[in-house]
Parts: C-alpha cells; sequence; structure tokens
C-alpha cells in the first residue's frame, strides 16, 4: 500500500453524526471505534465518543475525524490534522523525522494500543501533523 496523506478533523463530541452524513454525501464504506472501544473507560460519558473514525469512498477519498479527546479542551483552531499513514516503514518515519525537526512533539511516535506505530506532532509552522504505520510487528 502506498502512503497516503488525508485531513483528519476533530469534532466537539458529534464526530458520529459527522460522519454519517460525509458518507450521505459521499458515499462510501465507515468504520467507528469509540474510546470504550479502544481502551477506554466504559460507562463514562466519554465512552460513546468517537476515538478514530474512517469514511472510504468509491472516489478514492479518505475522511477521518473524532471528537476531542477526554480532557482536553476543544478548540476550532485545533479542529484538524494533516494525517500521514501507510505500510512504509522507512518513508513515513522519514516525513516525520523532518516535520517534527524545529516543531513540538505532542504525541512520540511509537507502538500504541491498537497496534501500529503512531505519533503526533506540530511543525515549526503550526500545522497539526498525524503519522500512522500500520502492519507493525514489534
Amino acid at each position: 500500500m502506498a502512503s497516503r496523506l488525508n485531513p483528519y478533523l476533530v469534532f466537539e463530541g458529534d464526530a458520529r453524526q459527522a460522519l454519517e452524513f460525509y458518507k450521505e454525501v459521499f458515499g462510501g464504506t465507515l468504520a467507528v471505534a469509540t474510546y470504550a472501544d479502544l481502551g477506554g473507560q466504559s460507562g463514562t460519558s466519554d465512552a460513546d465518543k468517537i476515538m478514530h473514525g474512517m469514511l472510504e469512498t468509491p472516489s478514492g477519498f479518505t475522511l477521518m475525524c473524532a471528537d476531542t479527546p477526554p480532557g482536553e479542551e476543544y478548540s476550532r483552531g485545533n479542529a484538524y490534522s494533516i494525517s500521514l499513514s501507510g505500510e512504509d516503514e522507512a518513508e513515513l518515519r522519514g516525513y516525520w523525522e523532518k516535520l517534527s525537526a524545529d516543531g513540538t512533539v505532542t504525541v512520540p511516535i511509537e507502538k500504541q494500543m491498537w497496534g501500529d506505530v503512531f505519533g503526533m506532532c506540530q511543525d515549526r509552522f503550526g500545522t497539526a501533523w498525524m503519522v500512522n504505520i500500520s502492519g507493525q510487528q514489534g
């Protein structure tokens, strides 16, 4: 799989509704995981919020989104990220190194609970980036 570049939007609790709307607009396949699905505490007010949602359309568009993580304040200015994803570890780590240089690492690039290697940073211009390397075995 080639590396992909796609938008990642953040919502203030209505990510599921937004994804369902975008599915009506663009068609495609929708996959969502809540905070409870991915190890968050069930029974809390955040348990049913979307930790990660992805719409893949017949036209080849990919739109990802989530609700604001528990404990973080929603800010419209932080309501987007650019996501790089794929299986080519060398390529994606190379992008990570360049994007995070002279920037701010908000989540170090390392293996995550869902099994992929993932990191988040803001580049030196303030653009938020997410890098996900799938299929990692180590």
